[in-house]
């Protein structure tokens, strides 16, 4: 039986592994160690693995800014797609952000990205049309 937990910076190697095979995940420096703990820490209680004997299958990142959450790095383990796990992490999330006073979720998903923009439209989120997003390194 797979289990849902909160994420810790302990479970770091595994899931940039994770990520590192996941097809479609972008990864920055945003991406180290040091700024997953930072953002963690920052976002208490949102972020959750999905485990399987103590190996992380599924990740997925959660915040907000006190109006708006965002979720990155939803991954699930290709050996473990199909099994609903990737909807259970957003839930998971969801329920904290809505317990937090947030109404209202993004999620950005790289346009040429098949598997992510695939479950997104599966799960019912709706794809927005005519925002543009600008990046800055400050």
């Amino acid at each position: 039986m797979y289990k849902i937990r909160e994420m810790t910076i302990n479970d770091y190697e595994m899931s940039i592994e994770l990520w590192q095979r996941t097809e479609g995940m972008a990864l920055s420096e945003a991406d180290s160690k040091e700024s997953i703990n930072y953002y963690l820490n920052r976002n208490t209680g949102m972020s959750f693995v999905c485990v399987d004997k103590e190996q992380v299958i599924g990740t997925i990142l959660c915040g907000h800014d006190g109006r708006r959450g965002y979720i990155y790095h939803v991954a699930v383990d290709p050996e473990y797609r199909g099994k609903s796990l990737g909807k259970k992490l957003v839930v998971s999330s969801l329920e904290k952000l809505r317990l937090e006073g947030i109404g209202k979720c993004h999620i950005m998903v790289i346009a040429d990205n098949e598997i992510g923009n695939e479950f997104w439209t599966r799960t019912e989120w709706t794809k927005r049309d005519g925002i543009l997003l600008y990046s800055s390194n400050t």
